[in-house]
């Protein structure tokens, strides 16, 4: 599907909420778009890690790690598991590494930022609440759309089923 966030914003500007521009690309995909699956982290990619082994369907994974630069929550491994289940990318609200990898793969990723320290998995996070960073809310369900002037969200999908 093609679309430019900033044609998104001026047909439907009632309708959306625009991220602060806080984020950096790191993936293979500069804009993707899809439902947001949410998830809620601080320094245990364990949840991030247990989502996007599951089916995909081209949607999106939300996952607010707290803005945390102190460890990634995203490398390559878990990367290659999203692109081999489908899903069309990842917003986090934290840290990736190994982007030289994640730069190669079929999938969007944006982040604050890359650390090569690993986080802990201690079992611990929550998934599909609703989750509030960068100057918005994520809901489970909602559509976001991401390229590169930023991340737009909105309750319902703004374009056509392809």
């Amino acid at each position: 599907m093609s679309f430019k966030t900033a044609d998104l914003y001026d047909q439907f500007e009632t309708r959306v909420r625009v991220c602060d521009p806080l984020f950096r690309d790191f993936g293979g995909h500069r804009a993707f778009c899809g439902a947001a699956v949410t998830v809620k982290c601080f320094e245990d990619n364990t949840q991030i890690k247990s989502v996007l082994a599951e089916p995909g369907a081209a949607r999106v994974l939300v996952a607010d790690a707290g803005g945390s630069l102190r460890c990634a929550m995203l490398g390559d491994l878990i990367a290659a598991s999203a692109v081999a289940q489908g899903w069309a990318g990842v917003i986090l609200y934290g840290c990736v590494r190994d982007t030289d990898e994640l730069a190669g793969m079929a999938l969007g990723v944006k982040a604050l930022a890359a650390n090569p320290r690993k986080s802990q998995r201690r079992g611990e996070g929550q998934r599909d609440l609703p989750v509030t960073f960068a100057g918005v809310c994520f809901a489970p369900g909602d559509w976001v759309y991401a390229d590169g002037d930023g991340i737009l969200v909105a309750a319902a999908r703004l374009h056509p089923a392809d």
